[in-house]
């Protein structure tokens, strides 16, 4: 045998020329040393256009213990709050980006120890690194201040945030975790000597006018974060209410009309999704569009609607039904140009409607709206609209659509110009039906509801005729509106 395989044939029973292979194996002490995983948790992209995100809240605390799936993070993108999940399990070692501040997308917001041992380690790892570095120079400071705290105060101390320097992110950030874990005589003042709070939290204290160091914190270790601060804010507001009997929204005006109160002269910054609806207004601008109207008679359509509405249909599923119909037969109109280059024929007739929220705008979408009958589509779209009012929308629910409604007729709006959102062909506005004088074919002169739609459409891929014969076919199917309860 050991001829046949030229070479030697060892037996596994031999103990005895099994030593030589032992000693010529061996391996130094050190490379047995295994590094404690300390990782980070980063920004992440919720969507194809998210370039930054606002922490909303903490699920978790710091030091607490994660398993695999868990939410750890409420994440506020450009369209929606949604939970971050821990890819791991481990402990949340520390917390890098406070509630209420912003980060872009892949920066990390928080690091994850693999055992409780190393959260200790993780955060003097940063600490002598935050010493090492260059301390920047000192500002002067007001002779009346006695406190000397932690320098990231405002949303500009997150806004350079980068996975290649943890350290550097978490520098001042460090000092206050060890000043609250070394806290004994109080945990948000330390004796009144610092105040450990977010800096979220001091930003809001400033604007209010409100003093931490008597304020006890909710967060981790005693500190104070946003909440205590609101908190403290409408527990002093309620308190000069009942004192003086005047309320402290004097100082705001407020629209006679019943409409949100704001603060004339103050200047206010966008939020996420605001920023993100100024990126894609802007970048429409770059597509040549043009705009082609029509007048549709809308007593069938109206009768239909009554007949039904008690079965939970509402009037935005029935537009969006006709025009899902109406794209089958003109699929031109479904098609996208995303590159400047070529076009996409959509395979899917998906139906974005706009739908003003608090703080913005965004589309939930009506997807195979063609394919579904009228009731699951009304369902459907109640479902959509309460999600988006709750932020709780799914990436696919709100960035899939491949045609735009935009319905201001419930406002009374007889017609008005709809934008084209990025990435789509085209997008219908939709006014007011209204009671209108018109001639009939017989010569005599009758009243009859009609509504006005306009669509804006991208010219590189759609032309007039195209549009002109799907306005046809979408008047002729809501004046004629049988096939939707099919």
């Amino acid at each position: 045998m050991s001829h046949l395989l030229q070479t030697t044939f060892v037996p596994a029973t031999s103990p005895s020329l099994r030593r030589p292979l032992t000693r010529t194996t061996h391996y130094p002490t050190r490379a047995l040393h295994i590094q404690s995983k300390i990782r980070e948790i980063f920004m992440p992209a919720l969507s194809s256009t998210m370039t930054e995100g606002k922490i909303v809240s903490w699920i978790k605390s710091e030091g607490e213990k994660l398993s695999k799936g868990d939410s750890v993070v409420v994440v506020e993108s450009d369209k929606a709050d949604m939970d971050v999940e821990s890819f791991y399990d481990g402990y949340l070692a520390a917390i890098m980006v406070d509630e209420g501040l912003s980060a872009p997308v892949g920066a990390p917001i928080a690091l994850l120890a693999e055992s409780e041992e190393e959260i200790a380690a993780a955060l003097a790892q940063i600490s002598s690194s935050s010493s090492a570095a260059p301390a920047p120079d000192p500002a002067p400071a007001p002779a009346t201040a006695p406190d000397s705290s932690t320098s990231n105060d405002g949303p500009g101390a997150i806004t350079g945030v980068s996975s290649a320097s943890v350290s550097e992110n978490f520098s001042s950030r460090s000092s206050v975790a060890n000043g609250a874990m070394g806290s004994s005589v109080h945990p948000a003042s330390e004796g009144g000597k610092r105040v450990v709070a977010s800096p979220y939290a001091k930003k809001l204290a400033k604007e209010f006018g409100l003093d931490l160091r008597g304020l006890v914190g909710s967060g981790p270790n005693g500190r104070v974060v946003a909440k205590d601060v609101e908190a403290a804010v409408a527990a002093a507001a309620a308190a000069k209410v009942s004192a003086s009997g005047a309320a402290l929204a004097s100082e705001i005006t407020k629209p006679s009309g019943g409409g949100t109160a704001v603060d004339l002269g103050s200047v206010v910054p966008f939020t996420t999704m605001q920023n993100a609806v100024s990126r894609n207004m802007v970048e429409s601008l770059s597509v040549p569009t043009f705009r082609v109207g029509y007048t549709i008679t809308t007593d069938a359509l109206d009768a239909l609607y009554k007949k039904i509405k008690s079965k939970g249909v509402t009037m935005t599923a029935m537009l969006a039904k006709a025009t899902a119909l109406a794209l089958v037969k003109h699929p031109i109109v479904n098609s996208s140009c995303r590159d400047g280059k070529s076009f996409t024929h959509n395979s899917n007739i998906n139906i974005a409607v706009a739908v003003a929220i608090d703080g913005g705008l965004i589309t939930p979408v009506l997807q195979d709206a063609d394919k579904i009958d009228i009731y699951s589509l009304s369902r459907k779209w109640k479902e959509l609209v309460d999600k988006a009012r709750a932020k709780q929308l799914q990436p696919h629910e709100y960035n899939t659509g491949t045609f735009t409604l935009s319905n201001l007729g419930m406002f009374g709006v007889d017609r008005f110009d709809a934008i084209l959102p990025p990435g789509t062909g085209a997008i219908m506005a939709v006014g007011a039906s209204q009671p209108t004088l018109v001639g009939t074919k017989d010569g005599r002169i009758g009243l009859k509801n009609q509504m006005q739609v306009n669509v804006t459409a991208d010219h590189r891929v759609i032309y007039g005729a195209d549009l002109a014969a799907f306005l046809q076919t979408l008047a002729k199917i809501i004046e004629d509106p049988k096939d939707l309860t099919l």
